[in-house]
């Protein structure tokens, strides 16, 4: 295990840095000036230049690559063009809130993704499996957009159950951070309405959010659960006159859950993604909104690091799964 360990380890930093080194090189060969946005429009040649010297944008690119890679190492991921703060200032408020709904959309995903995939596969070519296997296509295929847009109009315009966007009311009092995430923060501190209002909030971005991983989790379940419920060592359980519920529970589910944490990973780098649309139709505050927000004022710095910072989590997501589905399955880690 220690040497798997050591060759995930080696891997994840060779990535990581083929992550700086392609953001790096994107941001230089993009269209446009970087000391000329950052001057304005306004600006005369020689503030230009100025700007220029101080960014260090006229040194060789050898140089600028690697005080690139110490600012980021460093925490300095720049400063944007549009509001003059620096851009881990941006990061540190939009990286809680998009966790947050992550976590909250994968876990309701995970949950009843295997919940409902278990139980197509128990009742196999019944209506409830005709029922799932047509949600999991639909689920998959189904533009988020298009699913939020729908539900914004029905659960909040229509019914006015669920408030339409954003992350928590203005007047609402926000508990002292502990984990900068709300519902967990509000849990810690006592305050029950306020973890109550912020469920409120996320429920519709989580679902729209969690929908397209439900979906295959489903999907995924149910054909391990099958396959598995099929093979020689669940046969030998039934015939030493073990119990349905301890077959399925303890020996199959457990083995057909593999294939759905490798799934889980694999997701979560999805999700991650997605949230740029979502957090753009629900207004949440998130890394998704920053990012779109900074693409339509062309401040390339939080672009950067909104990618570094997606691309350094679902590095990490995936390490993490390879050794829970190492620890699982020793084959791996002997190989």
């Amino acid at each position: 295990m220690t040497l798997y360990l050591v060759r995930r380890l080696l891997v994840l930093g060779t990535m990581m840095f083929g992550l700086l080194c392609i953001t790096f090189f994107i941001a230089n060969i993009a269209p446009g000036d970087p000391a000329a946005l950052a001057a304005g429009p306004n600006a005369t040649k020689s503030m230009v230049e100025t700007i220029r010297v101080e960014y260090g944008l006229d040194r060789p690119l050898w140089e600028q690559f690697g005080r690139y890679v110490s600012d980021v190492f460093a925490g300095d991921l720049g400063r944007s063009i549009s509001t003059t703060r620096p851009v881990i200032d941006h990061i540190s408020e939009a990286f809680p809130a998009t966790m947050e709904l992550v976590l909250v959309a994968m876990g309701f995903a995970v949950v009843v993704g295997v919940f409902i995939g278990v139980l197509a596969a128990v009742w196999r070519d019944t209506v409830i499996d005709h029922a799932v296997r047509v949600f999991a296509v639909s689920g998959i295929a189904l533009p988020m957009f298009w699913f939020g847009l729908l539900l914004q109009l029905l659960m909040a315009v229509k019914l006015g159950w669920l408030p339409v966007s954003g992350r928590l009311g203005l007047i609402t009092e926000r508990p002292e951070p502990i984990t900068h995430l709300l519902i967990l923060d509000s849990l810690l501190r006592g305050q029950w309405g306020t973890a109550l209002e912020a469920l409120r909030y996320i429920a519709m971005p989580a679902l729209v959010l969690s929908f397209p991983c439900l979906a295959s989790v489903a999907r995924v379940a149910r054909s391990e659960m099958i396959e598995t419920m099929a093979s020689d060592y669940v046969l030998g359980a039934r015939a030493q006159g073990l119990g349905t519920f301890s077959i399925q529970i303890r020996h199959a589910l457990r083995n057909a859950m593999l294939p759905v944490l490798a799934l889980i990973g694999l997701r979560y780098g999805w999700m991650l993604g997605g949230t740029a649309l979502v957090e753009t139709v629900f207004d949440w505050p998130g890394l998704g909104l920053l990012m779109v927000n900074s693409v339509l004022m062309s401040d390339f710095k939080p672009v950067l690091a909104v990618t570094l910072i997606i691309g350094f989590n679902v590095m990490l997501a995936n390490f993490l799964v390879d050794l829970a589905y190492a620890w699982f399955d020793p084959r791996l880690r002997q190989g």
